[in-house]
């Protein structure tokens, strides 16, 4: 029987890791990994709630285009271009999704790295099929504007994950 003696982490990975690498992105965030956690989840729904993010997932056809299902994020939820396949919480959300240009994965994975801090971690997988999907990939990955957009996310978890753990005290 599949998945019987294997790690929850290691059984919620197997399927996305078939999908080429793009990047990774780290920060490190002033806060335990459950303040990471309840941050990360905050800032996908409210950056799922934005006008713009629908309007694009109806654009380029995304499967999940409106956020629905259970909230906080757990399997079953979706977000505007996202759907939850694995939510281990303090510890990673998968979040997987498609259009007609892209089949991708993005994993966030939150670990403490002592000290009251955690380490956040995106990493994106995708396929990028035919002609349409490499002009795709050169538009959104090439030009930086995915890996901005990662960046950009991870910063405002981190602050609000911080807002909510007040200042450091080292």
């Amino acid at each position: 029987m599949a998945g019987d003696d294997l790690d929850p982490l290691v059984e919620a990975w197997m399927p996305r890791n078939a999908l080429p690498y793009v990047d990774d992105h780290t920060t490190v965030v002033a806060a335990a990994p459950d303040v990471v956690w309840r941050a990360l989840g905050e800032v996908l729904d409210r950056s799922g709630a934005r006008p713009g993010a629908t309007g694009y997932a109806r654009l380029v056809g995304c499967t999940d285009r409106t956020a629905t299902g259970p909230r906080p994020l757990a399997a079953g939820s979706a977000l505007p271009g996202f759907h939850v396949t694995s939510a281990l919480p303090e510890r990673e959300l998968v979040l997987e999704g498609g259009h007609r240009f892209s089949s991708y994965a993005l994993v966030f994975r939150v670990e403490p790295t002592g000290g009251g801090r955690s380490a956040l971690t995106a990493q994106t997988r995708a396929a990028f099929p035919g002609a349409a999907g490499g002009l795709y990939r050169r538009l959104v990955v090439g030009t930086g504007g995915h890996a901005w957009a990662t960046r950009r996310l991870l910063a405002s978890v981190r602050r609000r994950a911080e807002r909510e753990t007040g200042p450091a005290t080292s």
